[in-house]
């Protein structure tokens, strides 16, 4: 056995904190917890609790080892958990992981899915006491949320807006500007589908840790791009055809509703994985100059219009001068 005391800062009282050591892996699911908080008659929670999925309620259970004199106090901002704990298999190096979260009233809450809430693992060596975090980057579910956000940032935020700024602006260069288009929206939506991929792995492999807006704007993303893929493809009527207009409006919608999605999904995609503001920030820049220029663009285009309708109404005055 071995006597241990575990510190958090907390930035109140209501909240709770958890350590706990993981017989079987690095993660949180088969974590066997012990759970402190202070409670709103002002006494000390404390007792075990087995972690058997990322939904956990905290319930409160026993352990996969024994567990003795398990107390905890509140002092100076700080919850401190004292436990002597029979340690499993008798091993001296464990994989322990430490974790805090709101309370409502006297019931543990889901903690933060973000930031320092999911680097909170690492190993302790009781007879060295050496502690080590495992950093993010050497997960491998880690590797796979880095090149879903970069496939996707790629895909959906840079490629789909490209190839609508060149089919809304450069007609003019035709048959190129097709060309240009078609390629950046089809490299985008089989990029997509590598990202959409990668995030169903993701989902499965965090079964009770949901983000349903990503979640719901993703596949709703997906869905509305491989129908324009589908419709843009197989149902495009010639440009002489009357059905070409309603076609037309039905491309423009479902595109720019597609890039809007892509976009927001892309943001909140930041503000879950926090890679660093560096990254968001340079993604916004990106975005930014894109609608800069679509923006001048577009002013220029209706500048050109307004150009050759008062060249026209100039020209139809001085016909119907003639004709007097």
């Amino acid at each position: 056995t071995v006597d241990v005391a575990f510190a958090q800062a907390v930035v109140s009282d209501s909240r709770w904190v958890a350590w706990a050591i993981n017989p079987t892996s690095t993660g949180m699911v088969g974590s066997q917890a012990i759970v402190a908080f202070k409670r709103t008659d002002g006494a000390m929670s404390v007792y075990s609790s087995p972690i058997k999925s990322y939904g956990t309620r905290l319930e409160q259970g026993n352990l996969s080892f024994p567990l003795f004199d398990v107390s905890a106090v509140y002092e100076n901002n700080q919850i401190v958990i004292f436990a002597t704990v029979g340690l499993p298999n008798n091993a001296s190096v464990v994989n322990h992981v430490w974790q805090q979260g709101t309370l409502s009233g006297n019931t543990p809450q889901m903690h933060s899915v973000s930031g320092p809430n999911v680097q909170s693992f690492g190993t302790l060596d009781f007879l060295s006491g050496k502690v080590e975090t495992v950093r993010r980057g050497t997960s491998f579910v880690f590797r796979v949320k880095i090149s879903h956000g970069i496939i996707n940032t790629i895909s959906w935020g840079i490629l789909m807006p490209v190839g609508a700024i060149v089919a809304r602006h450069f007609k003019a260069a035709d048959p190129a500007w097709f060309h240009v288009h078609r390629a950046c929206q089809m490299l985008g939506y089989f990029g997509g589908v590598a990202g959409f991929a990668t995030g169903l792995w993701l989902g499965h492999k965090s079964s009770g840790v949901e983000y349903k807006g990503h979640r719901c704007i993703g596949i709703t993303l997906f869905a509305l791009a491989t129908l324009q893929v589908l419709v843009a493809l197989g149902l495009r009527p010639n440009k002489t055809d009357k059905k070409r207009v309603f076609w037309n409006w039905f491309h423009y919608l479902v595109g720019y509703g597609t890039i809007i999605l892509g976009i927001v999904n892309i943001l909140k995609g930041f503000d879950m994985l926090q890679p660093g503001k560096w990254w968001k920030f340079s993604y916004l820049i990106t975005i930014g100059v894109l609608g800069c220029v679509a923006a001048v663009l577009e002013a220029r285009a209706w500048f050109l219009v307004l150009i050759r309708k008062t060249d026209q109404a100039a020209e139809q005055n001085k016909d119907d001068t003639s004709v007097v």
